[in-house]
């Protein structure tokens, strides 16, 4: 488990643009992103991040991401590439081979967040749960509820979540408001609501393992 300098004993702002390592990661990231950089004063990274609207129309993630690392390759010392598989078939570990580029291990955020050992664990029990993260409670909204149609079409809610029985929140942060947020769409999905505090969990590792000059 990585620990993080929750405490800084002096301000630490993060600038884009004087890095020797870009992060290509998911607009869904790129609060808990910045955050770790600035709690920890991590002067490595610079960081691209993608639409998180993606995370609805996965077929944009690789060609996306092909982009960046072609306008990157020869300006930066290395480039580590934030996203699961998140829905791509395997597409992205094909581009990311051919590539010469690493990603963090996992399926999707989900399962690095919590862990990957832990969350495949409990693979069993989590069949039929639906996942919010931070990002996902702040932004249920926009990305699931008028994202996904339901503000238009309420009559499509049985088809989208009828095999889901609960709302899984997997919180970054202690944030009682981002739980109040996640427990009323738990309520408006008609599932019921669970709560996890998980943290940054391996994106904090894999980031701390890449911060050294």
């Amino acid at each position: 488990m990585t620990f993080v300098n929750v405490r800084p004993s002096e301000e630490f702002e993060f600038l884009n643009g004087q890095g020797h390592v870009l992060l290509i990661a998911c607009g869904a990231l790129a609060r808990e992103i910045v955050d770790l950089i600035e709690t920890n004063h991590w002067k490595a990274f610079d960081v691209a991040c993608l639409p998180a609207k993606w995370h609805n129309t996965p077929q944009f993630i690789v060609p996306g991401i092909r982009e960046k690392i072609r306008e990157a390759k020869g300006k930066y010392k290395s480039i580590f590439v934030l996203y699961g598989d998140c829905g791509t078939g395997g597409l992205l570990d094909k581009l990311l081979e051919e590539e010469g580029v690493e990603r963090i291990p996992g399926p999707h955020c989900y399962a690095f967040f919590s862990g990957n050992e832990a969350f495949k664990a409990r693979e069993d029990d989590d069949m039929t749960s639906f996942f919010l993260t931070d990002y996902l409670a702040r932004h249920f909204d926009k990305l699931i509820w008028n994202g996904m149609g339901l503000d238009r079409h309420p009559e499509l809610l049985p088809l989208y979540f009828g095999n889901y029985k609960k709302i899984v929140y997997i919180a970054q942060t202690r944030d009682e408001e981002l739980a109040h947020r996640a427990m009323a769409a738990a309520k408006r999905l008609g599932l019921d609501y669970e709560y996890r505090f998980v943290g940054y969990g391996e994106l904090a590792d894999e980031m701390k393992n890449r911060a050294q000059p």
